[in-house]
């Protein structure tokens, strides 16, 4: 990773941010025991404030101040988002034909479906770009790349390696353009690919939003030491209160993923420095409390969370505290509550067959986790479709069947708690005990607090291995 400065930018990438939604351990897709992103590096964008240059009558100094097209963004607060987007919505009334202006807005809607939990923004953002294209339809990277990253929330992964593609095509230094990019390839499983993307768009426009997907790139290869040095990097290269509380969320999870909860909450407490009301750091020190036992600060933490972000990732979590914690009925609301959600989500075109199956598989009609888990399986194969897939078939009584995407799912060398449960789990159902044994220890070795409730079953089915 270099640390090298872009033309006209900070070493933070300038005008940026754009990383991953919320790093590669919490938020919504994958759901982690507590599940996770369906390593769903969500795109999202920053709001840089520059005069525009689009394509107006006007002269320059009549122009409506517009946001740079090119500002992947994501690292800003909610209430300086909504500022943006009703600057931007100003502009383009104001300069009805710039189509900069277009793309900034749609892109910028992205983002507040991603932080607001609210997919009704993404037909607002589909608008908003077929604007931008429709007054330049030809060589307009800034719209290309806004609809890459509309493509990637929606899970629309292939669309969004293709949009993204296009984009550089006319502008091979579009951060946003690369970032997607990485993106689409580590959601369709083409891990050497995604590191390669990584390494030339370091070379391209290093940054943060680069600098956070090459981490996980290496995270998802096991090279643990190599994302906490990119990471490390990218911290100290932050020039904004905004990129301290993204990457170090972004360390704190990490840390949580292996279970050091101590550095953990040092992270998320630097990134609450930041940004008091950032919401991935607020998730993360509650699922660091809940690790260390403080089921009390967990559950207030957690429950302030949902209140602002009631996706299926944050509504797990907090329904399996409650859960451990004996508050069934309450466990029940929140999951409930993740059929609301899938249904609103699939009316305004998002794929949510991985966040389905991954919910309805451990809370949910089990038969139907599996239907979504091969649809996802059919349409990209990764670590974890094919973990959600081995896991809905274990819990419909066909754990043989699950045997085969071990393999994809936790291969050796494994630093996932969760999936290595889930691995160890089948490995038991079917009469491997000596490797069960082993993948149920790795699990609580590397993260023992990684789900209040997987962590007691696994913690239970060791014990009954290791007697028998």
């Amino acid at each position: 990773m270099s640390l090298r400065r872009a033309p006209g930018t900070t070493a933070a990438g300038g005008r940026d941010p754009g990383g991953r939604e919320t790093g590669p351990r919490f938020g919504a897709g994958r759901l982690v025991g507590v599940l996770l992103p369906s390593g769903v590096l969500a795109v999202a964008l920053t709001v840089g404030i520059v005069v525009s240059g689009g394509a107006g009558d006007e002269p320059p100094a009549a122009r409506t101040a517009a946001p740079v097209g090119d500002a992947p963004f994501e690292r800003i607060g909610t209430g300086d988002l909504a500022r943006g987007v009703t600057g931007l919505q100003a502009h383009v009334r104001a300069q009805p034909k710039d189509a900069r202006g277009w793309a900034a807005l749609g892109a910028a809607y992205v983002e507040q479906a991603r932080t607001s939990g609210d997919p009704t923004r993404y037909p607002q953002a589909d608008k908003a770009l077929a604007r931008s294209m429709a007054l330049r339809p030809q060589d307009n990277d800034t719209a290309l790349a806004g609809r890459a990253a509309l493509a990637a929330a929606r899970h629309d992964f292939r669309g969004a390696l293709r949009e993204s593609e296009a984009a550089l095509k006319i502008n091979p230094f579009s951060e946003r353009a690369l970032a997607s990019r990485i993106d689409a390839l580590v959601e369709l499983g083409s891990y050497p690919k995604a590191l390669a993307a990584a390494k030339e768009a370091d070379g391209r426009r290093p940054g943060i939003p680069v600098f956070t997907r090459y981490a996980y790139v290496l995270e998802l290869r096991g090279d643990i030491a190599g994302a906490r040095r990119v990471l490390g990097a990218a911290l100290n290269s932050a020039s904004s209160p905004g990129d301290t509380a993204y990457v170090a969320t972004a360390l704190g999870q990490l840390e949580w993923s292996q279970g050091a909860y101590a550095p953990a909450l040092r992270y998320f407490t630097t990134a609450l420095d930041a940004d008091p009301a950032y919401l991935s750091a607020l998730e993360g020190r509650a699922r660091t409390q809940a690790a260390r036992g403080d089921s009390k600060g967990a559950v207030s933490g957690l429950e302030a969370v949902v209140d602002r972000l009631p996706l299926p990732g944050q509504l797990v979590a907090l329904g399996e505290l409650y859960e451990a914690g004996g508050r069934m009925s309450d466990a029940r609301a929140q999951y409930e509550l993740i059929g609301t959600w899938t249904e609103l989500a699939r009316a305004n075109g998002v794929d949510t067959d991985l966040d389905t199956a991954l919910a309805l598989a451990d809370h949910g009609d089990r038969a139907e986790a599996l239907k979504a888990a091969r649809a996802e399986w059919s349409e990209r194969r990764t670590v974890h479709t094919a973990d959600a897939l081995a896991w809905s078939l274990h819990v419909n009584g066909r754990s043989a069947e699950a045997l085969p995407y071990l393999a994809t799912s936790a291969p050796a060398g494994c630093r996932n708690a969760l999936f290595l449960y889930h691995r160890g789990m089948i490995e038991r159902a079917t009469g491997r005990t000596a490797a069960a044994r082993v993948s149920l220890a790795a699990a609580l070795k590397i993260n023992p607090g990684f789900s209040p409730t997987g962590s007691r079953a696994a913690s239970a089915a060791l014990k009954a291995l290791e007697a028998s």
